[in-house]
C-alpha cells in the first residue's frame, strides 16, 4: 500500500506521535520511511538569518538531534534530510522529490497556539499536499 512514507519532524509532541505512526506504518508496509527537518527561515527572518551563520548553525544542530532521534526510534532505514525554507514548501517539494505515497506529519508544531486547532504548516500540507496526509 506504501512504498514511500514521509515524516516532518520539529522535535514537537505532535511530530514524536507522527514519527510513531510513521515508523509503525513503515515497519507493517516494509515502506522506506524518510525524515525531513525544516530551518524555517521566515520564522526569525530571512534578512536577519542571512547575516547570522551563527543562528543557523544552532538551528540545524537542533535539527541534526531531532533527525538522529528519530533514526534512533526506529526499526527501520530512515533516510534524514534537513532544508531551509518555509516548511510547508519543503515538505510538499521533498515529497515530489522521493515520490512519496503518504506524508505523517504532527497536526502543530512548535510554533503553534495551543488549543485544539491545526497548525499552519499542517493545514498547508494537507491543503496543498497532491498525495495522502495523515496528521497524529
Amino acid at each position: 500500500m506504501y512504498d514511500t512514507i514521509l515524516v516532518p519532524v520539529d522535535g514537537s509532541d505532535a511530530a514524536n506521535r507522527a514519527t510513531e505512526h510513521a515508523i509503525s506504518l513503515a515497519s507493517t508496509f516494509d515502506a522506506d520511511l524518510h525524515a525531513l527537518y525544516v530551518v524555517d527561515t521566515r520564522r526569525y527572518g530571512s534578512s536577519a538569518l542571512r547575516d547570522s551563520e551563527a543562528i543557523l548553525e544552532d538551528l540545524e544542530q537542533t535539527g541534526q538531534s531531532v533527525l538522529e532521534d528519530v533514526v534512533q526510534r526506529a526499526d527501520v532505514d530512515v533516510t534524514t534530510e534537513m532544508r531551509r525554507g518555509r516548511p510547508h514548501e519543503e515538505i510538499d517539494g521533498y515529497a515530489d522529490e522521493i515520490d512519496a505515497d503518504l506524508i505523517v506529519l504532527g497536526n502543530r508544531g512548535l510554533g503553534a497556539p495551543a488549543g485544539g486547532e491545526i497548525g499552519s504548516v499542517a493545514e498547508r500540507v494537507v491543503r496543498f499536499a497532491g498525495r495522502p496526509v495523515i496528521t497524529a
